[in-house]
């Protein structure tokens, strides 16, 4: 029986050996344990070197517990007031839906247990294998909630978690203190109904730039509100960010095993912890048939040097009025790093006490980017129309 014709709990049974293998090789590899600082207050040079080497890693228990509660309860509630159906102006309430004056919808739907992406032309083709998509049990839902957009303006509790000390730090670390983000998103895998995401490289832009090197694309955080499994995780294949441009396809068609990549492992985490993936690594994730949640808070920073003078390669990065490529100058990346700013000072508005980031490219001017009715109005109620896509 071919993997698209499975149920839901075929797909999961067919997973069990390859997971169970999987998880082994991914337990035994490392490269992960908690934030460690040398004596100057850097991050360690030996996180640096493994992230270097291997293209990613996993920093455990980051985020305190009462943050985590603090961010499921603001997903669950944004997820809640989303339209309902996806072209309704309320939601399953009957109240008025979350983003109607947002300049673009902050949910993506999806059908359950989907991949949306592979095999298409969407977000420059780089999903080109599409995966299996079993078949969701009677009683689920037409469309899930498979993505959620603009939580810095959505969700304090997460702008504040942009704001995070350590998670600055390490930006700070790989991609210098002029560091620009890249966007935001919250992907949703409800048990027995998320949907996967095709086998990719993020980075579109710079693959023939004459100075590549395996960190021009930048990277993602994702920040796990819950305890990640081999069934429901991110996978990686380690290694592959300095690979170049990988022929995906040729590669999942020449493996025996099709999707399941015998050299894949996946990033099995606890609740607060965070993972750091390069944007060149070859990664994905299969449909969430387990019934354990995943929601993964994520969010990317480049080098300035990537982004400066240059045009996005991903048609997500289209202008909402010309549909041209996005010229990413100095206004822009300063446009877009203004929510960065703001997010310091909402979390040290929440968190007196707390070690305060300090961002260069704000240095002298964070009394203009204070946290509050003119910076949100400013700043963060159409920030997603700067992202910053490479």
């Amino acid at each position: 029986m071919a993997l698209t014709e499975l149920s839901a709990g075929q797909h999961a049974s067919t997973m069990t050996e390859y997971v169970t293998e999987r998880g082994r090789a991914a337990a035994a590899f490392g490269s992960r344990g908690p934030i460690r600082y040398d004596a100057e207050g850097e991050l360690h040079p030996d996180i640096l070197a493994d992230f270097e080497t291997n293209g990613f890693y996993i920093f455990e228990k980051v985020i305190a517990d009462d943050e985590i509660r603090a961010l499921r309860d603001a997903v669950e509630d944004t997820i809640e007031r989303a339209p309902s159906p996806p072209d309704s102006d309320t939601d399953a309430q009957g109240r008025p839906a979350l983003g109607l004056d947002y300049p673009m919808s902050p949910y993506i739907f999806i059908k359950p247990l989907s991949d949306p992406w592979g095999g298409t032309k969407l977000l420059s083709g780089r999903h080109p294998v599409k995966m299996s998509e079993p078949t969701p049990d009677a009683d689920a839902p037409t469309q899930v909630v498979h993505l959620l957009l603009q939580m810095c303006t959505s969700m304090p509790e997460a702008l504040c978690l942009y704001g995070h000390p350590d998670l600055l730090t390490i930006a700070e670390a790989i991609n210098g203190p002029d560091f620009v983000p890249y966007n935001d998103s919250i992907f949703v895998k409800k048990p027995g109904m998320g949907g996967s995401v095709a086998w990719h490289q993020d980075g579109a832009t710079h693959w023939d730039n004459p100075d590549w090197y395996p960190g021009i694309h930048g990277f993602n955080f994702q920040v796990q509100l819950y305890p990640t499994t081999p069934a429901n995780a991110l996978w990686i294949v380690p290694g592959t960010h300095a690979e170049g441009r990988i022929d995906i396809r040729a590669r999942v068609e020449a493996n025996e095993g099709g999707e399941r990549l015998p050299d894949a492992i996946p990033l099995v985490t606890d609740a607060g912890d965070v993972t750091i993936v390069s944007r060149q690594m070859l990664h994905g994730s299969f449909a969430n048939t387990s019934p354990d949640p995943r929601v993964s808070i994520t969010f990317g920073f480049y080098p300035h040097s990537s982004v400066l003078g240059v045009s996005g390669g991903l048609n997500i990065s289209l202008d909402a009025k010309s549909g041209r490529e996005k010229f990413y100058d100095a206004e822009h990346i300063r446009r877009r790093s203004a929510v960065v700013q703001v997010a310091v000072d909402a979390r040290h508005q929440a968190r007196p006490d707390e070690r305060r980031y300090s961002y260069a490219p704000f240095a002298g001017v964070e009394d203009e980017y204070r946290y509050g009715p003119e910076t949100i109005a400013s700043v963060l109620s159409d920030y997603t129309l700067y992202d910053i896509a490479l």
